[in-house]
Formats: C-alpha cells, structure tokens, sequence
C-alpha cells in the first residue's frame, strides 16, 4: 500500500558555492593592480617619480611570484600560449630592441620596464579571472578611484580652502604655477576638478570608463543595482566638471557604436545588418568630414582653439621634424617621455612644464618606433576592433542552437576600444599605463574566451573546468 510523507524525496538544500578564501584575495589583489595602474599619477603625486616606479616594479615581483606556480601547475586552467595578442607582442619586442638604436637609451630602458610590467599584469589577469571578474574589478578600482577624488575635493575645499602641491603640500605663499598644482580645490566654485589623479582630462576619461562599466552592470542585473546607479551619476558629475573636450567627443562616439550595436543585435537577416553597416560608415564620413571643415566654431563653443590648444604647432611639428630624422624604426622607445633625461628636458615646453607625451598616439609612436611600429600599433588595435566588434554583435554559439541570449558584458569591450582610438587623436595614453593594459587585457581575453555567460559548455571555456568523460 502505498503511503504518502512530508520529507521530499531530492537532495536536502545545500549552500550555494562560495568563492575560496584565496580567490577573494587574489580578486582584491587584482583590484590594487589596476587602481595603481589608471591612478598611477595619484602615486606619482603621492611618493614621486621614483616611488611611482618602484611600485609598478614591486607589483611586477608580486605578480610573477604569483602567476609562475599557477601557470606551471596549470591552475586555474592552462595558460592560452597561442592566443596571445601577437601584435601587442611584437610591439613591446621592437621597444626592448630599439635600445640598439636609441637617441635615449636610458629612457628607453626605464620606461619599457613599466611597459613590460603592465603587459605582464594585463595577461595575468586575463589567465586568473574570467569576464565577469574582470568587469567587477574594474568597477571597484573605478569606485575607489571616484571615492578617493571626492573625498580629496572635499578636503581641500572644505578645509584647506586653497590649492595643494604634490605629497599634500599646502600652496605656499606668493605666485604658483596653477599647472604645478595636485588638486586645486575647485569642487564648490565651479572651475574644473581634476580628482585624485590631479588632471582633468585624466579624470574625466576614467569617470567615463566608469559610467560605462556600471552601465553595463546595471543592465547585466548585477547585485546592488541601486548604488551602482550612484556611483554612475557620481562618474557623470566628475566627467561633466572635468570639462574635457576629448572626453565628450570619446562620449560622443561611444553613444554611437552602442546604438549601432544594439541595432546590429536586432536585424534579424544579414541584408539588413549590410544595410546598416552602409549608413553607419557612411554617416561616420559625412560626420567626419562635417566635424573637420567646421572646426573652428566647434571647438570654439567647447572653449577650445582650432588647433586644439596649441597641439599642432607647439608639439606636433616639432615631434614630425624628430620622426623624420629616423622613419623607419624612429629613435628609440620612450612611453612616457623621460622628463629628465637631457633629450626631453626642456624640448616641448607647455606653461614651463616638461610635456611628457605628444598628444597624439600615432604621432608618438612614429617618433619612437618608425613606420614599423605604427604598423604594429594599427594591427594591435585593428584587431581588437574587429574582435571586440563581432564579440559585440554576433549571437553566442558553438552549436546548433542559434537563439542564445546576448550578455551586455560584451558591449563593453566595443566601447572601450572606441573610447581608447579616439582619445589617441589628442593623448598617448593609449599607447601607455593604463591604455595599454586595455589593449593587452581586452586582446588576450577576447581570444582565448570568446564567449561569455552561464551553463556547462560556457563553464569549460570560461573558468577552464573540464568534464570527466564517462567510458
């Protein structure tokens, strides 16, 4: 006779999986490497030229001293030797070799170190966390670093009450260069803000990756949607009161590639897509070419000159006139230039400061590596371009079944790359520090874990896990 009992016949509940101890302290880790690395000129205002160095060095030891076991025991999975981003590669190659031919060798040899390391960093970081880790762990060093510049603004105007030098010196009495300051406490009298980081450009390009990282967590349904709402509207505020030119035109496009994106998403048919491909390249032209001619009362109603504040004929000639000197494989590697060493010191001066770099990547890297390395370059970011696109737009798939959700976290790499090539028209810090842990970063991961999201096929390509297979 059959009986009937209140005790359900599954498995009791267990409690979900929960991280391991030491993978919360690598994620943490992580998280210092790249605050260190977007807010490496808050350190350099903080403990000076040499301890900014010594720092990234320091952060180079600790991460071999980690990653060489995990990768030697294949932990967390195997390290993707063939997937590395080739061109990126072969760039920082050519840059250890220039010393051969450097105009500065010490130069070259100081700053490739720091290349080295945030090349060693972006790829450890790649091989130790999957996509959604790393979009998390960018947005806490983004909260930190938007924490930390409020709470400096607040500092210095609430209770300073004047401008601060670098390492927390009060202003002294009489005349300063105002482009010598750290932060000059402008938070409550509304003038520009320049954050922790001490610049305001800088700030106001991070608050926009920023802004772009919650955003696509927000629409990803991350936990605490409400705060990350917050710090969004927090990273606006600073964007907005930075007040930088290049940020908004990098806004600007990042709009754009989105819309395109999510319309790319939609079109149900390959002629459609081919139709929208046509009126996006097309109507970039006609933009490009309407932003050019009319210039002038452009970056008039931005409050910039036409020749974008003295850009083109205080540094870009004068880097030309370098680069013509050597154009084939240019006069040696120096991102950023060394303020001190006697070839830059005193060469392109803005408001009697040393100008570290020439506003221009693609002009940069003509100076330093010739017509060789602008190739390397343009197939680096090339690359990550048309990878970070289709990874942006194509449906996830490794089998018969074509109707996969699409993961917002694949918007964001599309986003950044856009963000990153359109601020290399005016800065170099694509080709350095932070911009080059992008490139290296978002290279790497694209190629070695093309997809993204939940279920066993994603779990073996994402986190490395492996089926046993039952004989």
């Amino acid at each position: 006779m059959a009986q009937y009992t209140k005790h359900p016949v599954k498995a009791p509940p267990t409690a979900p999986e929960r991280e391991s101890t030491g993978h919360l302290m690598l994620r943490g880790y992580i998280i210092l490497v790249l605050f260190t690395t977007f807010a490496h000129s808050a350190v350099y205002n903080f403990v000076g030229e040499i301890g900014s160095v010594v720092a990234l060095v320091a952060f180079l030891i600790a991460t071999l001293a980690i990653g060489v076991p995990m990768i030697s025991r294949r932990r967390p999975h195997p390290f993707a030797w063939r997937r590395l981003p080739w061109a990126a590669t072969a760039y920082t190659v050519l840059a250890l070799v220039s010393v051969a031919w450097s105009q500065w060798r010490g130069a070259t040899i100081i700053t490739w170190v720091l290349l080295a390391t945030v090349t060693v960093n972006a790829l450890f970081i790649v091989h130790v966390l999957t996509w959604h880790e790393i979009v998390r762990a960018l947005a806490s060093a983004f909260k930190w670093i938007l924490g930390l510049s409020l709470a400096v603004e607040l500092w210095v105007a609430l209770v300073v009450h004047r401008p601060i030098l670098p390492n927390f010196f009060v202003r002294p009495d009489g005349e300063t260069n105002p482009h010598w300051y750290w932060v000059r406490g402008n938070l409550l009298d509304g003038g520009r803000i320049q954050g922790i980081v001490g610049n305001s450009n800088l700030l106001a390009i991070i608050s926009l990756f920023a802004l772009l990282t919650f955003g696509i967590l927000f629409v990803a349904r991350a936990r605490w949607r409400t705060t990350l709402a917050l710090w969004a509207l927090l990273a606006a505020y600073f964007m907005v009161r930075a007040g930088s030119a290049t940020a908004y035109a990098c806004a600007a496009a990042a709009a754009l590639v989105l819309v395109v994106a999510l319309l790319m998403r939609r079109a149900t048919t390959p002629a459609l897509r081919t139709r929208l491909y046509v009126v996006f390249i097309g109507g970039t032209a006609v933009a490009a070419a309407a932003v050019w001619l009319l210039r002038e009362p452009l970056f008039a109603l931005l409050g910039r000159s036409a020749d974008l504040t003295g850009r083109s004929d205080k540094i870009w000639d004068k880097v030309l006139e370098r680069a013509a000197e050597h154009p084939i494989f240019g006069n040696g590697f120096s991102s950023p230039w060394v303020p001190f060493d006697p070839a830059f010191a005193g060469w392109i001066e803005d408001h009697g400061i040393t100008v570290f770099h020439a506003h221009n990547m693609w002009l940069d890297v003509l100076m330093q590596l010739g017509v060789v390395g602008v190739v390397l370059i343009a197939l680096a970011y090339g690359g990550l371009l048309w990878r970070s696109w289709f990874f942006a737009v194509d449906r996830p798939r490794w089998d018969l079944k074509a109707d996969r959700a699409y993961s917002p976290l694949t918007l964001l790499p599309s986003l950044f790359t856009v963000v990153l090539l359109i601020q290399g028209l005016t800065e170099s810090t694509p080709i350095m520090l932070w911009g080059w842990m992008l490139l290296v970063l978002l290279s790497f991961k694209i190629k070695a874990v093309p997809l993204v999201g939940v279920g066993e096929r994603e779990r073996v390509i994402e986190r490395g896990e492996r089926t046993r297979r039952v004989p």
